[in-house]
């Protein structure tokens, strides 16, 4: 979050798209977030600013409306992901995208070892350096994940493999859900079975001695 708040600088008013229940929106801030799912929307807390559902692709504000947009992880969501950022462009002068790489994200123990399945449906997706190239980025960021991180992103227990067997956290993670669940299942029974042998940790004990991790995300400002 601070990196996020850093790479807002000084913007006074800001566009948060694809802003789902506004975890990352910045307090001190005018926000106007702009979500498609109503059931996302209800979920906001009484504190956050207003929000108007729509699509990214195609804002419903006028041009130059902000000073900043905010895109935290909703980028692969889009159903024209350029036509998104061409919208980016228009509504704010400085745009700020939190997206991944997904050659790294598919390079992930859970995909390669469990569930391959998963990289068919991640390298359809616009990958970060995809997105800063349409942007014209000025800066990119690489933005490794602590061990104990709390957002429920899809590789946020790299070190913590015991939260995949829990189907709550499988729900939560774009890539798993919307992968066949049969194969996901058959990858979380290989994965309980190499945690009770000792196997997953006998493989990754390397990882065991890290605080962080490079999943690939990055965070593109323009």
């Amino acid at each position: 979050m601070a990196a996020v708040v850093a790479a807002l600088g000084d913007a006074r008013t800001i566009i948060d798209v694809g802003a789902g229940t506004g975890s990352y929106e910045p307090d001190g801030r005018v926000v106007l977030a702009v979500e498609p799912s109503t059931g996302m929307i209800r979920q906001r807390p009484p504190t956050a600013g207003p929000a108007v559902r729509a699509v990214a692709e195609a804002l419903p504000v006028r041009d130059n409306a902000a000073d900043a947009a905010l895109a935290v992880l909703t980028v692969h969501h889009w159903t024209d992901w350029r036509r998104g950022l061409a919208e980016l462009r228009r509504v704010a002068p400085r745009r700020v995208v939190l997206a991944y790489d997904t050659r790294l994200h598919v390079d992930f123990w859970f995909v390669r070892e469990y569930v391959p399945e998963i990289a068919e449906l991640e390298l359809g997706r616009p990958s970060a350096p995809d997105i800063a190239h349409e942007l014209g980025a000025e800066s990119v960021t690489p933005l490794p994940l602590p061990w104990d991180f709390t957002d429920g992103v899809f590789p946020a227990y790299w070190r913590r493999p015991t939260a995949y067997l829990d189907p709550r956290v499988r729900r939560a993670c774009s890539a798993l859900a919307q992968t066949d669940p049969a194969a996901v299942e058959r990858g979380v029974r290989r994965l309980r079975e190499d945690l009770a042998t000792g196997r997953w940790h006998e493989r990754h004990r390397e990882l065991l001695a890290l605080d962080h991790w490079d999943a690939g995300f990055r965070l593109i400002v323009v």
